[in-house]
């Protein structure tokens, strides 16, 4: 029997050349178990018998037509949390509010595949179609008050499924009071039918009680380091160098010899309302979205100390170009720069 490592005395160069499938992890004995238990409280306070098992995984998620929920591996031991803000700059599902939300809303997933609830007539006509294809990103909504707001980025827009997992975790937060929080909106009418659909099905068995636990630790061959290194790729940007590169071409970083010029930051601000609204007309993209991607870009400049040499209109052209092609990247695949 190998040996049980502990986490605490491995070196982080260590740490990241283990398998995750040797990493010595359990729900029970890790401050998820107690996020779980409540989860099943809050599910039998409402009258629900089946609880989802659940299981540690690469991430968070319920496999498609499966009536389990996994857990994102790394929550399960302080050491991998801190490697995973060190990696990620943040850690999903990192906090028990945070914990609970994500739990709530795969056990909506669970209960609708163990129940097959998306074959029912009624359930296509408020969520949509559950056989529409998942696309590999989604563009959403932020005021449409047809659905509920969970999780972050508007998830409940971004499939059939999704929204009914979404409006399920509304409902059965405790103590949500979603009948007047959402009073006036049309997401009101899916959480009045989730409550129909829960008090029909709270005292009957499900159809599925288990499913196939896809992608369980112990199946994972593959080393932290490769994860990151792929996980990091996938996610790339949502880091702050994500630009650098870039601003690097079209601004240089202030040394002594330049101590007097002025800042990329400054001038970006100066024009950004006219960026803002060129390229706003000329590709068809809300203004928020354009004026984000500005503060991003400003904040990025500020930081790495950007300044600029030649002309504004030479600059301000480059810079501007550069905001239309992340648009209309954005607006083709949902994100702003193409995959390679």
């Amino acid at each position: 029997m190998a040996k049980r490592i502990d986490l605490t005395q491995v070196s982080e160069a260590d740490l990241l050349g283990l398998k995750i499938c040797d990493l010595p992890l359990t729900i029970e004995d890790s401050w998820l178990g107690t996020c779980v238990r409540k989860l099943y409280n809050e599910l039998e306070r409402k009258g629900i018998q089946f609880k989802p098992p659940c299981y540690l995984a690469d991430e968070w998620l319920t496999p498609d037509g499966e009536p389990v929920v996994g857990i994102a591996f790394f929550l399960a031991h302080p050491v991998l949390m801190k490697l995973e803000r060190k990696m990620m700059l943040d850690i999903e599902g990192g906090t028990r509010e945070w914990c609970m939300k994500l739990l709530r809303h795969e056990a909506g997933h669970a209960i609708n595949y163990a129940y097959k609830l998306y074959r029912r007539k009624r359930w296509r006509k408020v969520f949509g179609r559950f056989s529409q294809q998942y696309s590999d990103t989604y563009r959403f909504r932020p005021y449409s008050k047809s659905f509920v707001k969970h999780l972050e980025d508007y998830y409940a827009q971004y499939h059939p499924d999704e929204d009914f997992a979404e409006t399920f975790a509304v409902w059965l937060k405790p103590h949500s009071d979603w009948e007047n929080q959402y009073r006036g909106w049309k997401a009101l009418r899916k959480l009045q039918y989730v409550d129909i659909l829960m008090q029909e099905i709270k005292d009957k068995h499900p159809f599925k009680k288990d499913g196939k636990k896809y992608w369980r630790v112990p199946s994972l061959k593959i080393t932290l380091k490769n994860y990151y290194k792929k996980k990091r790729q996938f996610y790339a940007e949502d880091f702050p160098d994500f630009h650098d590169s870039n601003l690097k071409r079209i601004f240089i970083v202030r040394e002594k010899k330049y101590k007097n010029m002025p800042f990329a930051s400054d001038l970006i601000k100066k024009y950004k309302k006219n960026i803002v609204e060129s390229v706003s007309i000329w590709t068809g993209e809300k203004k928020y979205i354009i004026n984000d991607l500005l503060e991003t870009i400003i904040d990025r400049c500020r930081d790495l100390k950007l300044i600029f040499t030649g002309q504004e209109e030479t600059a301000m052209l480059e810079i501007s170009t550069y905001i239309t092609t992340l648009i209309m990247n954005y607006i083709h695949t949902g994100r702003f720069r193409r995959k390679k």
